[in-house]
């Protein structure tokens, strides 16, 4: 993983210059002064040495470099030998917990069985620890016998594999169980409960992110405290049933043109828009804590680069460790923003490297592991691109 060191400000103050002292005061003055000066040069380095190493970055060289030579005796300035100040070793940071995961798929999840021929596809001797579980999936399908009201009603449940029944199968195998849960990007749910999706400001109809012909479909609305309630409800369920983990992601709106805004209202094109979704993942973040287990945030690599950062509020966010998720199936069709087309033509070690260099400022103020995914990739492509996160610099990753 890796951190951001950031520096500590330094307020100075001015000193003052007093005049029209008499002569013993004024050598009483030049006296003081030196005593002062000869303290403070004192001060000064004791206190800016342990800051000046407390603010260095991991692999900075921390030898401590010296204008006296190893066999030179310090002096005064009569020429007597002194004693060396010593100070004690300035205590690092402990670094964050390291993360190294496999992802199973959701149909892995039919049931106990299932789950356990799944795991015998992990890579072995990649220090894998922990085991990613997608309970909950972009779309708003869910792959375990929840008992969410919201979620039996709108028939979106794929499995009756129960929770209990997944932590088992995993910890058994001497893995730690993590659950994935998809926030809103749920085109579901909404459907059934139109007090979860977005409505237009005039009429109050639901609105859906294009034609009925083309396909179009409703989405649920970060704005919608009974969004929230229901990603929530899904969160506990999960966190009490003994994962050790659990990743949220998709919090993400929509891709709104200027009509949809013109229904919708300005607010959802705001410019503190976020804050709904920090605070969103606040509550969720409580609660799994609450349960006895912790919380992680997974943000789409392709997202940041088309600018879709809204989650990413560090000074806001109460959890702090990020999973930078770069999926490989959908750079192979390139990247599209406004201004640049992106294509990753590469090998898949090429287009994670790539992809790195693109995005990995953005994350830079979280715990970050990176995931590698996509349907099309074979074991090897996994492991070579797990090769080039490691030789980037981070020292955690999710495979799968």
């Amino acid at each position: 993983m890796k951190f951001k060191n950031k520096g500590r400000k330094i307020y100075k103050t001015k000193e003052k210059n007093y005049y029209g002292k008499s002569p013993v005061g004024k050598a009483f003055s030049v006296g003081l002064t030196v005593l002062l000066i000869g303290g403070i040069g004192f001060i000064g380095y004791s206190v800016a040495e342990p800051l000046i190493n407390y603010s260095k970055k991991k692999g900075d060289n921390t030898t401590p470099s010296s204008t006296v030579s190893e066999n030179e005796t310090p002096t005064d300035e009569n020429g007597n030998p002194v004693e060396e100040e010593t100070t004690s070793p300035v205590p690092t940071v402990p670094s964050a917990e390291q993360y190294r995961a496999f992802t199973l798929d959701p149909l892995d999840i039919t049931d106990a069985q299932s789950v356990k021929a799944a795991l015998k596809r992990v890579p072995v001797d990649q220090d894998i620890k922990y085991i990613e579980v997608p309970l909950k999936v972009s779309g708003g399908d869910i792959y375990y016998a929840t008992n969410n009201y919201y979620a039996n009603s709108s028939g979106i449940v794929r499995s009756d594999c129960k929770l209990g029944d997944i932590v088992s199968a995993i910890s058994s195998a001497g893995y730690k169980p993590v659950a994935t849960v998809s926030t809103f990007y749920d085109n579901v749910v909404p459907n059934y409960f139109r007090d979860m999706s977005y409505l237009t400001v005039e009429d109050g109809s639901q609105w859906i992110d294009n034609s009925v012909e083309a396909g179009g479909k409703p989405w649920m609305n970060p704005f919608s405290q009974g969004a929230v309630n229901y990603n929530n409800d899904i969160v506990e369920e999960v966190a009490e049933a003994g994962f050790d983990k659990v990743v949220c992601y998709d919090f993400i709106f929509p891709d709104f043109r200027p009509s949809d805004v013109e229904y919708l209202g300005d607010k959802v094109v705001s410019a503190d828009r976020y804050m709904v979704l920090t605070s969103a993942a606040n509550t969720m973040y409580e609660t799994i804590m609450n349960e006895g287990s912790s919380m992680m945030l997974e943000v789409n690599a392709s997202d940041l680069l088309k600018g879709k950062k809204d989650i990413l509020q560090p000074m806001l966010l109460k959890v702090n460790s990020v999973i930078l998720n770069i999926d490989l199936d959908t750079l192979s069709y390139g990247v599209y923003t406004d201004e640049t087309v992106y294509e990753f033509n590469g090998t898949p070690a090429d287009n994670v490297k790539k992809m790195l260099d693109l995005v990995s400022e953005d994350v830079e103020d979280f715990n970050v592991a990176v995931r590698v995914s996509g349907e099309t990739l074979s074991t090897q492509d996994l492991l070579d691109a797990k090769d080039e996160i490691v030789g980037y610099g981070f020292d955690s990753y999710v495979l799968g």
